[in-house]
């Protein structure tokens, strides 16, 4: 007899593990390892769903008290076994539920309904056509009469000519004839079965990106310079030495270059020999509004054999790309992080564009970064792992340091020619004793005016990471900082109107000051601009300039991304307005000036990460001017003008940079030096929640624990959910893990004494 393991698609932690089923002879050959079933459920036998994770001849308990399994799924996806694996793996790593790691890896469950083109062939001569039109007009089957004279006409053409329904090979196209004639597909069949015409059907797989504009310059004539050709090369050749059982082999490789340095050529040219070889490639991208961009490269350089996949897509859309990969129609999936699940059968490489983008990691169940999963899945399949970006994370840059990564550098911009931009900083106090309040510093607003006049366009990008989180003076632009973590303080009210500063690491709280603790200036507090305010200022400042604007609100439709990114590239906008998402990897050859506005508003965020996130993203913003033949400008506006992190990202210099941050991380044993674990408590009831969080970290005493926390999160209510933090720093990972996994079981039984429901914890390692 057969007997199935079952893992109960319900995110409830005490049910997280499998339970097994008989299987009926029924349904032996319908079911397979990955198989969406319905399953009765608990003492009410509920009709439920579930993933079959194991199937065996052994039964674990009394076959007497075991149920059988009610049905299959119609419809449903099967995995491939290996993602199962993979979902165990996300498990134990990031300390999820299996149910959801399984979902995780599974970024398509459901087929849908195939689309699928009709063809025909006349396979009778023109007297039997004419002779089955007289029994139809004999009979006054209107419908077929009426086809019959048009499948009469296009006989009587034999060639086609001058017939738009009729194929080179001799198909005639009836899903053409249908619409133009408004025809029934009923008549097909009935035609058929007397032996006058063949049918045909073929799958049409929806083309998300169908009807794209022209192409960009086809990349195989694009010739590489000696840097890229040297960088590829090398990489090339270390693929063609992976050898599975030998890890060695298996090393990451970090490119580190410039803005505009060619870093998807580079990559285009490795795949090239990765495709060659017969094998499939995934290509990451950090945001779905870089595929647009991406897409339209690729598929210059490798036609059809590409695809993309990415939550913006319709069900339909991303089914037909997930079976193309699926049955080996493509050789490359390019999206954001859930493409790393594409299941592909002969996976040869991954290729993680704009590494350090902080949108690879996951803040929902389970919590992964993308960059430690496709590490994961290259060592299981033997393939080759390339990162890249013009400002590497400090993980990448330290793995590299350490010798885990493979390190190359390109230096030089692509194009011939062009340099990197020239770099101003507007000193933004200097600007307020001007007594100027625009948005416009003096420098921008003299820029913006000359490229409006020689016809070229403008970036203004707005840094709202951390808006309104931080604290600081507009006189000095010094930011309230917890005197314990190095990060910035927050605002908040105590609950009886009053407003305070707090550490969102350790807690630690402080009175709200009145004035700048260091120049004693009124002009302290939070403060910033949304982009619907840019814009408009923009219109009042620059009348007649054409702007577009992009943020979450414009591109919140299918395809608004790519809308407004090839309206930009055609040159049908002066000034392009946006926040992070527009400074991300794109290319504009004819933006010759970005300006950025309050650059130092990342730069406070009351995170440790926030001088990484700032230098990532001015370096960035300004790589986006000056990338074609014209030079290009960057201003900077900013009330820290000082700043080593700012200093740095204007001179372009990563090495001071990252000597100075990774010296810091290691005095305060900030990842990646040291790790830490997030323990995030969710709960509707915030006094229960408050007292679970206490008794976790009374737990975490009594273990000689050291433990930040609890504190609020930083929002600390979304949608009538309270949620509380605790963190935990170690040098090991896998220690932590262990301290994970011995408050989830302390957390599980403490829960289960106190009929305590409705508690979400959810833990996250860095």
């Amino acid at each position: 007899m057969l007997f199935a393991d079952v893992i109960p698609d319900i995110s409830v932690k005490a049910l997280d593990r499998p339970f097994q089923y008989k299987v009926s002879d029924e349904l032996k050959d319908k079911i397979s390892i990955g198989s969406l079933v319905k399953i009765p459920f608990g003492n009410s036998n509920r009709q439920m769903e579930g993933y079959v994770i194991n199937l065996t001849e052994e039964p674990n308990f009394d076959i007497s008290k075991m149920k059988y399994i009610s049905g299959t799924v119609e419809n449903s996806i099967t995995p491939m076994s290996r993602f199962f694996k993979l979902a165990v793996w996300l498990k134990h790593t990031t300390g999820s539920n299996l149910n959801d790691a399984i979902k995780a890896v599974m970024p398509v469950k459901m087929q849908i309904k195939e689309k699928n083109r009709t063809y025909l062939k006349i396979i009778v001569g023109g007297e039997e056509l004419k002779a089955a039109l007289e029994t139809a007009e004999k009979r006054k089957y209107v419908k077929q009469v009426e086809f019959l004279k048009i499948l009469i006409d296009i006989y009587e053409k034999k060639s086609g000519e001058g017939n738009p329904f009729v194929l080179d090979d001799g198909y005639i196209d009836f899903d053409a004839l249908r619409k133009r004639y408004l025809l029934e597909s009923a008549v097909l069949k009935s035609l058929e079965k007397k032996g006058l015409i063949k049918i045909y059907q073929n799958v049409i797989f929806r083309n998300p990106y169908d009807g794209l504009s022209e192409s960009l310059p086809n990349e195989n004539e694009i010739e590489l310079n000696d840097e890229q050709k040297n960088v590829c090369d090398k990489i090339t050749e270390l693929y063609k030495s992976i050898d599975i059982k030998n890890p060695s082999t298996l090393k990451p490789c970090l490119i580190h270059g410039i803005t505009g340095s060619g870093k998807t050529l580079c990559y285009i040219n490795i795949i090239k020999e990765v495709v060659k070889s017969g094998k499939q490639v995934i290509v990451l991208i950090p945001e779905i509004a870089l595929t647009f961009q991406t897409i339209k490269r690729f598929t210059a350089a490798f036609g059809d054999r590409c695809a993309c996949m990415h939550s913006r897509l319709s069900h339909g859309e991303r089914y037909d790309q997930y079976k193309r990969a699926k049955e080996g129609l493509i050789d490359i999936m390019i999206g954001p992080r859930s493409a790393l699940f594409t299941p592909f059968q002969n996976l040869g490489m991954i290729v993680m564009d704009e590494e350090h983008e902080s949108s690879y990691q996951n803040e929902y169940s389970p919590k992964y970064h993308a960059r430690k999963v496709a590490e994961y899945i290259a060592r299981e399949e033997g393939a080759l792992f390339v990162l890249g970006s013009a400002t590497p994370s400090i993980e990448a840059a330290y793995k590299a340091q350490i010798g885990e990564y493979h390190y190359f550098t390109l230096r030089e911009r692509a194009v011939n020619g062009a340099v990197l931009p020239t770099i101003w900083i507007t000193d933004l106090r200097e600007e307020l004793k001007r007594h100027n309040r625009s948005i416009f510093g003096a420098k921008l607003h003299e820029l913006i005016l000359d490229r409006l006049q020689k016809k070229e366009q403008v970036m203004l990008f707005i840094n709202r990471r951390g808006y309104s989180g931080f604290v600081s003076c507009r006189e000095c632009g010094e930011a309230i900082l917890c005197p314990n973590c190095s990060v910035s303080l927050k605002a908040h009210s105590d609950g009886r109107g009053n407003k305070i500063l707090k550490c969102h690491y350790c807690g630690y709280e402080t009175a709200f000051p009145k004035t700048c603790p260091k120049c004693n200036s009124k002009y302290i507090g939070t403060f910033g601009t949304g982009t619907q305010k840019v814009e408009k200022m923009v219109n009042e400042t620059f009348p007649g300039a054409r702007v577009l604007r992009m943020d979450r609100d414009t591109t919140s439709v299918k395809n608004g991304h790519d809308k407004i990114i090839e309206k930009f590239s055609k040159g049908e906008a002066d000034i392009l307005v946006g926040t992070q998402m527009i400074v991300k990897g794109h290319d504009f050859p004819n933006c010759t000036l970005v300006g950025i506005l309050a650059a130092d508003m990342s730069l406070n965020v009351n995170d440790y990460k926030a001088a990484e996130q700032t230098y990532e993203l001015l370096v960035q913003a300004s790589g986006r001017a000056g990338r074609g033949d014209k030079p290009g400008d960057v201003v900077i506006q900013t009330y820290q003008p000082d700043s080593p992190v700012i200093r740095c990202a204007a001179s372009n210099n990563y090495r001071d940079y990252y000597t100075s941050e990774i010296k810091r991380r290691k005095n305060l044993q900030y990842p990646p030096v040291s790790h830490i674990l997030e323990i995030l408590m969710l709960s509707p009831k915030e006094e229960e929640l408050k007292s679970f969080s206490d008794t976790v970290s009374e737990y975490l005493k009594r273990k000689s624990i050291l433990a930040l926390g609890p504190v609020e999160a930083d929002v600390y209510k979304i949608n009538n959910i309270f949620r509380m933090l605790i963190y935990i720093k170690g040098e090991k990972e896998e220690k932590l893990e262990r301290i994970r996994d011995g408050i989830q079981d302390f957390s599980k039984n403490y829960l289960k004494e106190n009929s305590i429901k409705n508690m979400v914890i959810q833990y996250k390692i860095t």
